[in-house]
């Protein structure tokens, strides 16, 4: 036997169903909408950081340029594994001058400090400093404050005054170009094309040095390429081979087993990219 209901009563149940609807509706909209709104506040939040921090790195910077004032140095120094080729760019790097560094200015700031990086056509003109671990100044700036635009620093397993076979120098890749962030010019043909850009100087309280680059490249993030020392000449000239391999620049520049190594490592982007520079010591001169 069919059961029959009421207009009344139907109508109510199709409101009261339809009312339920738009109540679960509306409260799904209200999560959604709150979801949105904490991520928005999150991501204002960090890019406010962001900019505070490199702002601070910009600071700091611009006082020790200030404070310093890079002056070039004219000195023979003593030239390094010398190449047989006298055709080699080897002889015409090592005519390069050095550059003057007030460490007892910059050890008085940061007494972690170590040595003073300075590269061509990029942004890099940094004192470099060194903790017991390589997580301290990832987060830290060059007055020791909390930052996570962090610092320029070398692996706490070099060390400056006895070079590792590799000496391995980190940085952070700042968007502002700040840090490491100039790194990337290197991987640019205009960049490239110019002779003079492929040396490093890097000053040390005890001596200046030169470093001629031999191989510029990107790869994902791995441990062989931070390699510091090796077994035997083997290992080490194979590693070598490896790294001159990857170069991605218009340079053949020839190394050794006897080549004390520097390398720069940065990010290139979120996805565990780095951008690597190699280096071979080429001239030294002992600081006054």
């Amino acid at each position: 036997m069919k059961k029959y209901i009421k207009i009344e009563e139907y109508l109510e149940t199709q409101s009261l169903t339809k009312a339920n609807k738009n109540n679960k509706i509306t409260i799904l909209f209200c999560i959604i909408s709150i979801l949105c709104l904490t991520v928005i506040i999150f991501s204002l939040y960090n890019i406010f950081n962001w900019f505070q921090d490199n702002s601070k790195i910009r600071k700091i910077k611009s006082k020790i340029d200030d404070d310093i004032n890079l002056n070039k140095i004219i000195g023979e120094g003593e030239i390094v594994n010398p190449t047989d080729n006298l055709n080699s760019n080897y002889w015409y790097y090592v005519r390069f001058p050095f550059y003057e560094v007030n460490f007892s200015i910059l050890s008085s700031k940061n007494s972690d400090t170590i040595a003073f990086i300075h590269i061509r056509n990029t942004n890099v003109n940094y004192p470099v400093v060194q903790s017991t671990n390589n997580d301290y100044y990832l987060s830290h700036s060059f007055n020791k404050e909390k930052n996570n635009a962090g610092w320029i620093f070398m692996d706490y397993r070099n060390n400056i005054d006895y070079l590792s076979d590799n000496t391995i120098i980190y940085g952070h890749a700042r968007l502002d170009k700040t840090l490491f962030g100039s790194l990337k010019n290197t991987l640019s043909k205009n960049w490239q094309k110019n002779k003079d850009n492929y040396v490093i100087w890097l000053s040390t309280p005890k001596e200046n040095m030169l470093f001629q680059i031999f191989s510029i490249y990107t790869i994902q993030s791995e441990k062989y390429y931070i390699t510091t020392d090796f077994i035997d000449d083997s290992s080490k000239k194979l590693w070598l081979s490896t790294m001159k391999e990857r170069n991605i620049a218009p340079i053949d520049t020839p190394v050794d087993t006897n080549d004390k190594i520097l390398t720069l490592s940065t990010c290139q982007n979120n996805h565990g990219g780095r951008i690597v520079i190699h280096a071979r010591l080429i001239k030294k001169q002992i600081r006054k």
